[in-house]
């Protein structure tokens, strides 16, 4: 199978987006990943690499007359969520001999092939992950809501083309972080799609969608040389809100899984690092092309490195 992919990233994600790159290369025979470059150091970088199996698309040549007018408006991160749903349809229009194509969030990483997700999407239009909150995160569903934006695969065909027009519809609208007016950015508009929209799966399989909210609901091993949640193969992890310090603390790289969570030595190791490393791998490719990109998301004090390494919060690599 010929896998359809689409992300979208500027240079805050641009060492996450190539490391997502990286990891469908080890993990898909065949793929082709589209890349909305939403800044123009973004696109100058992924040009100069001349990567394989993929497709740029400057942002000029992608928005529309609806998409600038709201862009207007928003902040940063609320134009990229307003960008999720006119992206996929970009792509859909773009390959015209793409079934299916899924969205990735450029924070995701694969640990293995992704097509036991598209096993379970059968001959279904659209595929969608829940959030499964782990019970002391379980109140976060009412404001991000059930299902999250991280993985979602659409059918080109009736229902699958009819809920990505809805979805573009809602997001022109309105798409912030409102709890009060029940918006989420683009991703609560998911609620109701498996009685909204007809043919909608919502995945099961335990290796997809794991994520910081989630991964304490599971056993983790290694076996064999891969990765399991419960019985099931790591295919995906979501890393929201991992952060990349610009500062080597000794020899070392700092990275901060996610603020607001507690993670094991377990979870880190198997997880975690192996992600870290892959990131430590794109920064230096990057400052070959770019030295004078700046690095990093945050700087912290010695004392704040410790107590995040108290927490289980901290990668050295």
């Amino acid at each position: 199978m010929h896998f359809v992919f689409c992300t979208l990233f500027d240079r805050n994600y641009l060492y996450k987006g190539l490391a997502l790159l990286k990891s469908l290369r080890a993990h898909c025979p065949e793929f082709t990943l589209w890349i909305l470059c939403m800044d123009a150091p973004t696109y100058s970088v992924l040009d100069k690499m001349r990567l394989g199996n993929v497709r740029l698309v400057r942002l000029e040549d992608f928005e529309d007359d609806a998409l600038r007018k709201a862009k207007k408006n928003r902040t940063l991160s609320e134009y990229c969520w307003t960008c999720t749903a006119p992206l996929i349809l970009f792509v859909i229009q773009n390959e015209p001999k793409a079934n299916l194509v899924a969205y990735l969030d450029a924070d995701l990483f694969f640990y293995s092939n992704p097509q036991p997700i598209y096993d379970e999407l059968g001959g279904g239009s659209i595929l969608i992950v829940g959030h499964r909150f782990s019970a002391q995160y379980q109140a976060l569903e009412e404001t991000s809501g059930i299902y999250n934006v991280s993985m979602v695969v659409f059918r080109r065909d009736r229902d699958g083309l009819e809920c990505l027009a809805w979805w573009k519809e809602r997001v022109l609208e309105a798409c912030s972080l409102d709890p009060e007016a029940g918006l989420c950015g683009d991703q609560k508009y998911l609620d109701d799609w498996p009685t909204r929209f007809r043919n909608v799966v919502v995945l099961q399989h335990k290796g997809g969608g794991v994520a910081p909210w989630n991964i304490s609901n599971y056993d983790l091993s290694r076996n064999d040389g891969h990765t399991y949640v419960d019985s099931d193969q790591l295919v995906f992890y979501h890393f929201h809100s991992l952060q990349i310090l610009g500062k080597r603390f000794l020899t070392k790289r700092v990275f901060l899984a996610s603020r607001g969570y507690r993670f094991t030595k377990e979870q880190l190791a198997l997880v975690y690092e192996p992600y870290a490393r892959e990131l430590e791998r794109a920064i230096k490719k990057v400052k070959e092309i770019v030295p004078e990109l700046i690095l990093g998301d945050a700087s912290l004090k010695l004392l704040d490195i410790l107590r995040a390494y108290r927490n289980g919060n901290l990668l050295l690599v």
